[in-house]
């Protein structure tokens, strides 16, 4: 009968982890809704700066190249490039964290002078773990991204680039491509690529011409810092989605898990209680024999 109690320990046991990995599920996926809402509602926004430095950028000089879009000519050994690393603030995420993790280590043995900003407690733990060092000031979460937070660190981002602490910036985050595939991959911040933007101005089909105030050179490089800040959100958000998508990924397969795991429990505490019953069947029968033989 103690195998019976056990089995059943195990059930009970079970069916609670059962119902914290559903409650985790309904979470995550209320998270999903929240976060598709944030980000569907501020790209219209993205889109118009991309359109208006597409636009901005046919009437700025070839000699009065803006800082954002001028690559500094040095060695690449010698560049100071800063990699935004953004992870989740908790594991249970499936491979969400490690496949970030992967290509930020991977950055680590090319040449050059990394500097790392980590957003993320799961990041910050794993590279203290690992005595990476990485900027100890930067504190930021990834819960709740707002534009607000990612103006302030694209604030400190700029900051650094414009004092030439940094030569080149890159985002490691993860991108949700649909409701059942996230990728996590790395993307270049700064310095701009003006192909990108002149690709934007071709599908565009506009051809009017706009007279930009005071210069197009000063227009362009107030809108820019607000374009580094409208791509930063983009990426927190999306890294916020895909983690909440990587996590109700992962509870749902771990609540079927327990399903499967309860009916093969079912199954052998079924055996079990049969195997003790037939025994005391055969115990009662065999003590009826015994005593009915002592009659005799």
């Amino acid at each position: 009968m103690s195998n019976l109690r056990e089995i059943q320990s195990r059930i009970h046991s079970v069916r609670d982890t059962m119902k914290i990995t559903n409650a985790m599920y309904m979470i995550a996926s209320s998270k999903l809704q929240k976060a598709k809402k944030s980000l569907k509602n501020t790209e219209p926004y993205f889109y118009t700066l991309q359109d208006v430095i597409a636009k901005v950028i046919k009437q700025v000089p070839e000699d009065n190249e803006s800082i954002y879009f001028h690559s500094k000519p040095k060695a690449s050994n010698e560049k100071k490039k800063g990699y935004l690393i953004i992870t989740g603030d908790k594991g249970l995420a499936g491979a969400y964290n490690h496949n970030v993790i992967k290509i930020a280590e991977s950055e680590l043995k090319k040449e050059g002078k990394p500097v790392f900003f980590l957003i993320g407690q799961v990041g910050r733990r794993h590279f203290e773990k690992k005595r990476i060092p990485y900027d100890e000031e930067f504190h930021y979460t990834v819960q709740n991204p707002t534009i607000h937070r990612a103006r302030v660190i694209s604030g400190r981002i700029l900051q650094m680039y414009n004092e030439n602490k940094l030569d080149e910036v890159y985002v490691i985050y993860t991108r949700m491509i649909h409701s059942m595939e996230c990728k996590a991959e790395m993307k270049k911040l700064l310095p701009l690529d003006k192909a990108d933007f002149q690709e934007q101005e071709e599908n565009s089909g506009e051809t009017n011409q706009t007279n930009y105030l005071p210069t197009p050179y000063a227009v362009l490089n107030h809108v820019i810092p607000n374009y580094i800040t409208g791509f930063l959100y983009g990426t927190l958000v999306q890294a916020y989605a895909s983690e909440q998508n990587s996590r109700m990924l992962a509870m749902e397969s771990a609540t079927r898990n327990a399903k499967e795991m309860l009916r093969g429990m079912s199954v052998t505490y079924n055996r079990v209680r049969q195997a003790a019953i037939t025994q005391e069947i055969t115990e009662v029968i065999s003590g009826a024999k015994l005593l009915k033989r002592r009659k005799l």
